[in-house]
């Protein structure tokens, strides 16, 4: 079932379907795939724009809570202050794994959470409330 976003090439934006950003991934696989409300698209917020994609972090964790890993959160990467990046967490093979998609050089990928922890220096996991 993930073979879809698996197959997605990046761009900065993008909110799919054959094209997305980490936000636009993680909006995309959040609701077409587990269910889940569909968050908004902040598609004006690009990359490059480190302090407007923390602005837009901010507005949307407010509305969540924060959580251990499980099926459907939002892990949120930072450097500092800085939120530089987010994947979701999926389930594969009854373990979890983050789905991300960083950069135009790289499709998107999984990788189990010990892995995908051990890449970033803090990421922080929410979920919606109840």
């Amino acid at each position: 079932m993930l073979s879809k976003y698996l197959a997605a090439t990046y761009e900065d934006g993008a909110r799919g379907p054959d094209r997305y950003d980490c936000w636009g991934l993680v909006r995309a696989v959040r609701h077409e795939l587990l269910g889940l409300p569909l968050l908004p698209s902040f598609g004006a917020v690009r990359n490059t724009m480190p302090a407007a994609f923390t602005r837009a972090y901010e507005e949307q964790a407010a509305l969540m809570e924060e959580c251990k890993p499980e099926p459907g959160a939002i892990a949120a990467v930072f450097r500092g202050r800085i939120v530089i990046h987010v994947a979701v967490v999926v389930e594969i093979d009854g373990a979890l794994a983050a789905l991300e998609i960083r950069n135009d050089r790289t499709s998107a990928r999984w990788m189990r959470l010990p892995d995908f922890e051990a890449s970033y220096l803090r990421v922080i996991y929410y979920r919606d409330k109840p």
